[in-house]
């Protein structure tokens, strides 16, 4: 027999939970497929519990980049989450919406597309303030009732503490909300958690339903193709946990929510995307869309590593005795570094023009962080590192098939610093905070910047830095991105359709026409939010018309 549901979500990360969740509570049937793992497990629950799982886990699925020409043929990872909740069951929490002139730019890229709904600010605003439950701010901007929990940090280092003071010594205001009236300054960020427990989106909107008859949740479901019959997408072939193949029917629609480097694989695989690349690997061209897979954007983030002069910052406070001694501070008095998500400030600055707009977002960490590839070119001990980020960068990469088999990953190659304007940012960027270094009173607690050389700050040896060091911020976006009927490129209509396809959507980041200023967790979850109410109304309208194909 036929396995039928209204809709099927492709995907249970952040933006595929809040769009099966919203699409039950409109009473339909949703079946969500997710390749990963549960995501109930002691460490991803606790804050910090992130820095154990990043550099090897069955929670993160590593994806390595193609050789980069412009950083000297490197390659390094771009770790995306297995798991139900997707980034936010895995990621620092950090809550950031970005600011309003983002969405106001997505509004004018997507003007005079038809049914357009609107993607400025005023659009998008009541999806993020609905969903958010803050602890300490209730206003026009922010919601305290809402089912994601948002907290200021638990538990704050004192080098968290003394990075805002240099930076605010080095003449940039103190910030209390960088999701308020404006983004720049420095101060400490706000999370998505509470008590000590990750609000991600599997425990904020999956949770409540789980004994929801209306909702079935299928683990380790690896997604083969969506099938399409006489142009409409009407069920998704899978193979389950035993590597058998089963289809399952939609009477609804089908949403893709697998995020910015699998969604485009999923539609090439399913014969949707640029033909001669289907071609290449023997898949039948259904669609000839060759914007699938285009337009990678993710924020570039560089490290610059200093050593501590004292026992200062969270070095192995997650092993031994200490592990042991944080545990039990948190369990008899619910405090201690458990409640850290082990970033609690950062910062927003525009380095050439000081009330501008930022061009760049820091990242405060009282560890020696650094990514795989570099973990032996540091010492692991007592330091502080604050990795710089272009918020708006204009480098753009791509992710293409290694072969018609699901199972290999997609080869993906996110160019990162390839545009001469994202050098030139991040090279201002790095000069800045480092100053910090030198301010008190974060000078007298540092012994010495390991990386880059502070004495050494020309153009050529920033560069030589950036390149060796740049990682990814773990924000892949923009793959089958929205915009208007005249544009070849565009994958998605302003109602995130897939242009010729009937009955298929795509909610993820890969959707974005371009990348907002900061953290894109939020983001996400709002992308399945909207995606939720323009599927609900297409239902109770099913004379809407549906999108050409870009010519």
């Amino acid at each position: 027999m036929k396995e039928r549901f209204d809709h099927i979500v492709v995907g249970g990360g952040s933006s595929g939970c809040v769009a099966a969740a919203r699409l039950v509570g409109a009473g339909a049937r949703v079946l969500v497929l997710e390749a990963g793992h549960s995501h109930r497990h002691p460490l991803l629950d606790m804050p910090p519990g992130i820095f154990k799982m990043i550099n090897g886990s069955k929670y993160m699925r590593y994806h390595k980049t193609v050789p980069q020409p412009h950083l000297d043929g490197r390659q390094h990872d771009i770790p995306q989450a297995n798991v139900l909740g997707g980034g936010s069951s895995v990621n620092a929490q950090v809550y950031m919406r970005g600011r309003p002139s983002d969405y106001d730019e997505w509004d004018v890229m997507l003007r005079g597309d038809n049914d357009d709904p609107g993607w400025g600010w005023k659009d998008v605003l009541p999806h993020f303030r609905g969903m958010e439950g803050n602890n300490r701010l209730l206003n026009d901007l922010h919601n305290s009732e809402g089912p994601l929990l948002v907290s200021d940090p638990g538990h704050i280092n004192d080098l968290s503490r003394w990075f805002v003071q240099a930076v605010q010594s080095l003449g940039e205001p103190y910030n209390t909300d960088f999701n308020g009236p404006s983004q720049r300054g420095v101060g400490f960020y706000q999370f998505m958690n509470r008590s000590g427990k990750r609000s991600s989106a599997a425990y904020a909107f999956i949770a409540p339903l789980q004994n929801d008859p209306r909702l079935e949740i299928r683990l380790h479901a690896r997604v083969q193709r969506i099938n399409i019959e006489n142009g409409r997408a009407n069920g998704v072939t899978y193979r389950d946990e035993n590597d058998e193949e089963r289809t399952m029917f939609a009477d609804g629609e089908i949403i893709l929510a697998a995020g910015a480097l699998v969604t485009p694989q999923i539609l090439m695989l399913s014969g949707i995307g640029p033909a001669a690349q289907l071609r290449q690997h023997g898949i039948p061209c259904r669609l000839d869309l060759p914007g699938v897979g285009e337009n990678l954007i993710d924020h570039p983030e560089v490290p610059i590593v200093s050593i501590a002069n004292g026992a200062y910052g969270y070095h192995r406070q997650g092993e031994g005795w200490r592990m042991l001694r944080n545990g039990l501070q948190f369990k008899l008095f619910g405090t201690g570094p458990i409640l850290s998500a082990g970033v609690e400030a950062g910062a927003f600055v525009n380095p050439t023009d000081r009330s501008g707009e930022p061009t760049i977002q820091a990242f405060c960490v009282p560890i020696v962080y650094l990514d795989r590839d570099a973990l032996d070119l540091i010492p692991n001990t007592y330091g502080l590192t604050v990795t710089t980020v272009v918020v708006k960068p204009k480098s753009r990469g791509y992710v293409r098939l290694a072969s018609a088999n699901s199972a290999d990953m997609p080869l993906v190659s996110p160019n990162l610093l390839s545009d001469p304007a994202d050098i030139r940012t991040m090279i201002d960027g790095q000069r800045f905070f480092i100053q910090a270094f030198q301010t008190t009173p974060l000078r007298e607690r540092i012994r010495e910047v390991r990386t880059p050389d502070p004495t050494n700050l020309s153009d050529e040896a920033i560069l030589k830095h950036c390149k060796r060091f740049v990682k990814t911020n773990y924000h892949p976006s923009g793959t089958c991105r929205m915009g208007a009927s005249g544009d070849p490129m565009a994958v998605l209509d302003a109602r995130l359709r897939v242009r010729g396809i009937e009955g298929l959507r795509v909610c993820d980041l890969s959707a974005m026409p371009n990348i907002n200023a900061g953290n894109t967790n939020a983001p996400a979850l709002m992308m399945g939010s909207r995606c939720a109410e323009f599927v609900s109304t297409h239902a109770a309208s099913p004379q809407a018309s549906v999108p050409s194909a870009a010519s």
